[in-house]
């Protein structure tokens, strides 16, 4: 038997929060210099597998049960950004079922680890932190295509389940209207999947209609896993901006900045996409007496060890092992990939394809792997796997003026593809900003095969 006030359960799933077990709203007093409204974190790392996801991956796993569609030795797929993987590792650990989990490799290394730790069978795959709907190669693509391939297996599908936002409606929005005695003007959440501030809202609202819903996005190129930017947004069947109030978008810098200010400031131990939601609502919320706004806090930093790294060497510096000396050349080339997505080094999916189409024939380099390159790839395109250019590679032009795009599926490796033709006197090199990715997101042909 259940027991909330004592805290003593039949088995870890008791742990699952609902309105009469809530995962915590702390007051945030320090970062925010607001003179009237009280703004309030919701700390979903108190979920019993780590973070919000865990909602989720419990709703989905019984709504396939109740509809028969999963039972006992059932396998199941599922494309992640991390956190739902390991709520389902262990909601499939708990219920007899076994998780395969296709994931960028961009996701922190710790999450990846974590996974396979729990009995993940986890697929690394070139896609974006948070996978992209209509990917070639990408996450979701490699999951639906093992669910129709495989009988074995079964796609919850956390980005078009409807189980999604429901796992919310039941438990997260009921949990802050108590929680805040139906004093809540403004709720707050980051924009990924969609289901927490679509699920979460439509309950808030149909409390009270005035009740403010708030979605934070990144900036494109952003490297704070779990979250979408705007572009990808449009591509989740799940974000529903009608029902949202408004949105605010947010840079890596001030995630991360804010996100270490939590820690410092508030002795709260959130991780990068918390530090993003919150710098957004303190955009969005007005300073008004009378006003309390509740501000999604995903998970906390332990899983971005490898992130904090990247953003903050100075706390973090590696040993050079000539002399001992610490060394900064990992943070440096991380600098110089981040300055290298300016708009001058940069070149957006439709400016390549008019000038495709106006046969201007920039020459268009894929750094993929030759596998890859032969599946599908930007028409016209030519491949030079990435560590084929280091030495030159025979399609590439005598003229150095000549005009080149670099493309990869998410446009990560190839910034380091231009910053290599750059170093061999290239001057007239662009990369394509979101790779494969953002050409089939705004829907371009592609050549296959």
């Amino acid at each position: 038997m259940n027991d909330h006030e004592l805290r003593v359960y039949e088995s870890i799933l008791g742990l699952l929060p609902s309105a009469d077990n809530p995962t915590p709203l702390v007051r945030l007093n320090s970062v925010v210099s607001f003179q009237h409204t009280r703004v309030f974190a919701k700390l979903e790392w108190y979920n019993p597998f780590g973070s919000v996801k865990d909602r989720i991956a419990a709703n989905l796993v019984h709504d396939a049960e109740e509809r028969g569609t999963i039972g006992p030795g059932r396998k199941l797929v599922e494309p992640t950004s991390g956190n739902t993987g390991l709520g389902l590792a262990m909601i499939a650990n708990a219920k007899g079922y076994t998780l395969r989990a296709p994931l960028s490799r961009a996701i922190p290394q710790e999450k990846r680890t974590a996974l396979r730790f729990f009995g993940c069978d986890v697929v690394e795959l070139d896609d974006s932190l948070c996978p992209a709907p209509g990917a070639p190669e990408g996450a979701i693509a490699c999951a639906m295509d093992t669910a129709r391939d495989d009988p074995r297996f079964h796609m919850l599908n956390q980005y078009e389940n409807e189980a999604n936002p429901d796992a919310h409606a039941r438990t997260t929005g009921p949990e802050i209207w108590r929680q805040t005695e139906g004093r809540v003007t403004h709720f707050v959440a980051g924009l990924g999947t969609c289901g927490t501030i679509t699920g979460t809202g439509a309950f808030l609202k149909a409390r009270n209609a005035d009740v403010q819903v708030i979605g934070i996005h990144p900036e494109e190129g952003h490297d704070i896993p779990g979250v979408r930017s705007l572009r990808q947004l449009k591509q989740t069947k799940l974000y529903r901006p009608e029902q949202y109030d408004a949105h605010a978008e947010v840079t890596n810098r001030e995630a991360f900045e804010m996100c270490r200010r939590l820690h410092v400031e508030e002795s709260l131990i959130a991780g990068p996409s918390s530090g993003m939601a919150l710098v957004g609502a303190l955009r969005a919320v007005p300073d008004r007496p009378g006003a309390i706004a509740v501000v999604m806090f995903p998970d906390n930093v332990f899983k971005y060890a490898s992130s904090l790294q990247r953003h903050f060497p100075e706390l973090c510096p590696t040993s050079d092992a000539t002399d001992g000396r610490p060394s900064r050349a990992d943070s440096l080339l991380a600098l110089l990939k981040a300055n290298s997505r300016n708009p001058h080094d940069t070149i957006e999916p439709r400016e390549l394809q008019e000038r495709l189409q106006r046969r201007e024939d920039p020459l268009v380099v894929d750094v993929r792997a030759p596998g890859e390159y032969a599946q599908v790839r930007v028409p016209r395109s030519v491949n030079a796997p990435l560590a084929a250019l280091e030495s030159g590679h025979g399609s590439l032009p005598d003229d150095r003026d000549a005009p080149i795009v670099t493309v990869c599926n998410v446009g990560q490796n190839s910034i380091t593809a231009l910053l290599v033709l750059k170093s061999l006197g290239y001057r007239n090199v662009r990369n394509l900003r979101g790779g494969l990715v953002a050409w089939v997101e705004e829907g371009f042909a592609l050549d296959r095969g």
